[in-house]
Protein backbone atom coordinates (compact mmCIF):
# COMPACT_ATOMS: atom_id res chain seq x y z
CA UNK A 1 0.00 0.00 0.00
CA UNK A 2 1.36 3.17 -1.05
CA UNK A 3 2.32 5.95 1.83
CA UNK A 4 -0.55 8.22 2.78
CA UNK A 5 0.03 12.08 2.82
CA UNK A 6 -1.35 15.09 4.37
CA UNK A 7 0.51 17.70 2.11
CA UNK A 8 2.49 17.48 -1.03
CA UNK A 9 5.20 19.15 1.24
CA UNK A 10 4.91 16.00 2.96
CA UNK A 11 5.87 13.35 0.19
CA UNK A 12 8.43 16.11 -1.48
CA UNK A 13 10.09 16.04 1.85
CA UNK A 14 10.16 12.63 2.32
CA UNK A 15 11.91 12.23 -0.97
CA UNK A 16 14.53 14.90 -0.79
CA UNK A 17 14.44 15.55 2.92
CA UNK A 18 17.76 15.66 4.75
CA UNK A 19 20.61 17.52 5.15
CA UNK A 20 22.51 16.06 2.19
CA UNK A 21 19.92 14.18 -0.33
CA UNK A 22 19.13 17.77 -1.49
CA UNK A 23 22.88 18.87 -1.96
CA UNK A 24 23.80 15.70 -3.81
CA UNK A 25 20.56 16.37 -6.04
CA UNK A 26 21.81 20.30 -6.54
CA UNK A 27 25.31 18.65 -7.82
CA UNK A 28 23.83 16.13 -10.27
CA UNK A 29 21.52 18.80 -11.42
CA UNK A 30 24.52 20.09 -13.04
CA UNK A 31 25.67 17.64 -14.56
CA UNK A 32 27.34 14.14 -14.06
CA UNK A 33 29.75 13.55 -11.41
CA UNK A 34 32.24 10.56 -10.45
CA UNK A 35 31.67 9.81 -6.63
CA UNK A 36 35.35 11.63 -6.07
CA UNK A 37 33.95 14.55 -7.38
CA UNK A 38 31.19 14.58 -4.84
CA UNK A 39 33.36 14.29 -1.82
CA UNK A 40 35.51 17.13 -2.68
CA UNK A 41 32.14 19.58 -3.30
CA UNK A 42 30.77 18.41 -0.69
CA UNK A 43 33.90 17.97 1.77
CA UNK A 44 31.64 17.80 5.24
CA UNK A 45 29.66 14.73 4.67
CA UNK A 46 31.72 11.76 5.45
CA UNK A 47 32.45 8.31 2.97
CA UNK A 48 29.43 6.16 4.94
CA UNK A 49 26.45 9.10 4.76
CA UNK A 50 27.24 9.77 1.03
CA UNK A 51 27.37 6.41 0.19
CA UNK A 52 23.88 5.59 1.74
CA UNK A 53 22.69 8.72 0.66
CA UNK A 54 23.47 7.94 -2.88
CA UNK A 55 22.34 4.36 -2.77
CA UNK A 56 18.95 6.11 -0.92
CA UNK A 57 18.46 8.44 -4.14
CA UNK A 58 18.89 5.31 -6.42
CA UNK A 59 16.22 3.26 -4.75
CA UNK A 60 13.83 6.20 -5.30
CA UNK A 61 14.49 6.46 -8.69
CA UNK A 62 16.09 9.60 -8.65
CA UNK A 63 20.06 8.86 -9.55
CA UNK A 64 21.41 6.16 -11.47
CA UNK A 65 24.90 4.54 -10.76
CA UNK A 66 26.80 3.71 -14.05
CA UNK A 67 29.80 1.38 -13.84
CA UNK A 68 32.85 1.38 -16.34
CA UNK A 69 35.23 -1.63 -16.21
CA UNK A 70 38.59 -0.39 -15.64
CA UNK A 71 41.27 -0.29 -13.16
CA UNK A 72 40.38 1.71 -10.97
CA UNK A 73 37.18 1.69 -11.28
CA UNK A 74 35.23 4.07 -12.90
CA UNK A 75 31.42 5.16 -11.27
CA UNK A 76 29.54 7.95 -12.65
CA UNK A 77 26.54 9.37 -10.72
CA UNK A 78 23.73 11.14 -12.77
CA UNK A 79 19.96 12.33 -11.89
CA UNK A 80 17.40 9.98 -13.78
CA UNK A 81 14.43 11.82 -16.08
CA UNK A 82 12.32 11.83 -12.32
CA UNK A 83 15.10 13.54 -10.73
CA UNK A 84 15.81 16.15 -13.50
CA UNK A 85 12.17 16.81 -12.80
CA UNK A 86 13.37 18.26 -9.38
CA UNK A 87 15.25 20.86 -11.04
CA UNK A 88 12.95 24.19 -10.87
CA UNK A 89 12.51 22.79 -7.08
CA UNK A 90 16.46 22.50 -6.56
CA UNK A 91 16.68 25.69 -8.36
CA UNK A 92 14.46 27.29 -5.98
CA UNK A 93 16.02 26.30 -2.98
CA UNK A 94 19.76 27.45 -4.76
CA UNK A 95 18.22 30.83 -5.04
CA UNK A 96 16.28 31.52 -1.95
CA UNK A 97 19.81 30.20 -0.20
CA UNK A 98 21.62 32.41 -2.05
CA UNK A 99 19.57 35.31 -1.34
CA UNK A 100 19.65 34.68 2.41
CA UNK A 101 23.34 34.95 2.28
CA UNK A 102 22.88 37.98 1.03
CA UNK A 103 20.68 39.09 3.52
CA UNK A 104 22.14 37.17 6.60
CA UNK A 105 25.92 37.83 5.40
CA UNK A 106 26.16 34.41 5.25
CA UNK A 107 29.52 32.71 3.40
CA UNK A 108 28.99 30.58 0.96
CA UNK A 109 32.57 28.80 -0.10
CA UNK A 110 33.11 27.05 -3.20
CA UNK A 111 34.13 23.44 -3.50
CA UNK A 112 37.67 22.35 -4.38
CA UNK A 113 37.99 22.42 -7.65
Amino acid sequence: MATRYHCPVELTMDVVGGKWRPVILAHLKEGVHRYGELRRRMPDVSEKMLVQRLRELEADGLVSRHERESSPPWVEYRLTDEGHSLAPVLQAMYDWGAERAKRTGSRIVDPPA
